[in-house]
């Protein structure tokens, strides 16, 4: 991770530990007055790819520097079920307070992760990249690309201020396709490339007559897709977005676009099955 995304990663986590411990962990603090000796395991349940191991050792380094913290595997990589991700020792009230924050870091972002690699695996001899959206969760979008990163996609805008997208409601306000695009290439100097999305076929040669660098397929059927991509003919990057799942994502790729832009990689992916084993150390 790089030292911006640390430092979103850090106040997250302080975040997330203010909301969940609120004026303390009650049963905890009752059970355990005392220091407990104890050492715990970060499982995987299931086959998945990892991300967010570093995140987690954070979550239990604020709660108690003194803890120690042993992993055994990195982002990105593929991990099969049962396999041990992470040790932590030390005393046992930290790491039980910590345990359901770090879960949730771990969880969250190996699902984004895991579900990416899937898309991307079905993928394979196909040109097309699999790339994320804007449909993140506030606050944890950065993380969130972060795991897309990790299962092998790539990202797409990271917020508006990152590329020049037009939309169907732009185009409501804006008068037509064809007078959006040349008013944003017009009177707005940048290096960026103007992508503009489309629903149909009279909409795609309005968006190559106006000079669209991107041009986008929201919704439309594979057979109309193909002949879209053959209009094209090179002279624009295609997207296509919409209703992208693991049943229909080959087919699409078959077409010919460039890109598919799959909402579901953050907005549904399905946690990552990852527990916590904690046992106490005699002595």
């Amino acid at each position: 991770m790089d030292p911006s995304l640390k430092q979103q990663a850090r106040q997250l986590v302080e975040q997330s530990l203010r909301e969940d411990l609120g004026g303390g962990d009650l049963t905890t603090q009752t059970l355990f007055p005392e220091a407990v000796p104890a050492c715990a395991e970060l499982i995987a349940r299931e086959d998945l790819i990892l991300a967010g191991m570093e995140i987690a050792g954070m979550v239990f380094n604020h709660l108690d520097p003194s803890l120690r913290i042993q992993t055994h595997v990195r982002d990105g990589a593929r991990v099969q079920a049962e396999t041990p991700l992470v040790r932590v020792e030390g005393d046992g009230r930290s790491i039980l307070m910590g345990e359901r924050v770090a879960l949730n870091f771990l969880q969250r972002l190996s699902g984004i992760a895991t579900l990416t690699h899937r898309f991307v695996t079905a993928l394979q001899g196909y040109s097309a990249k699999i790339m994320d959206t804007r449909k993140t969760t506030p606050g944890w979008r950065d993380l969130e690309k972060y795991a897309v990163r990790q299962g092998g996609g790539q990202n797409h805008r990271f917020n508006l201020n990152t590329g020049i997208l037009i939309k169907d409601n732009h185009l409501e306000l804006a008068g037509g396709l064809g007078q959006a695009v040349e008013k944003t290439k017009r009177e707005f100097s940048h290096p960026l490339r103007v992508e503009v999305e489309t629903t149909h076929l009279a909409e795609v040669q309005k968006a190559l007559s106006a000079g669209a660098d991107i041009i986008m397929l929201d919704n439309m059927p594979v057979e109309e897709m193909k002949q879209a991509v053959k209009m094209i003919a090179g002279r624009a990057v295609v997207e296509a977005s919409g209703g992208i799942t693991l049943q229909n994502v080959v087919p699409i790729a078959a077409t010919g676009v460039d890109w598919i832009s799959v909402g579901a990689l953050t907005h549904s992916a399905p946690a990552a099955d990852i527990s916590l084993t904690l046992r106490k150390i005699s002595g």
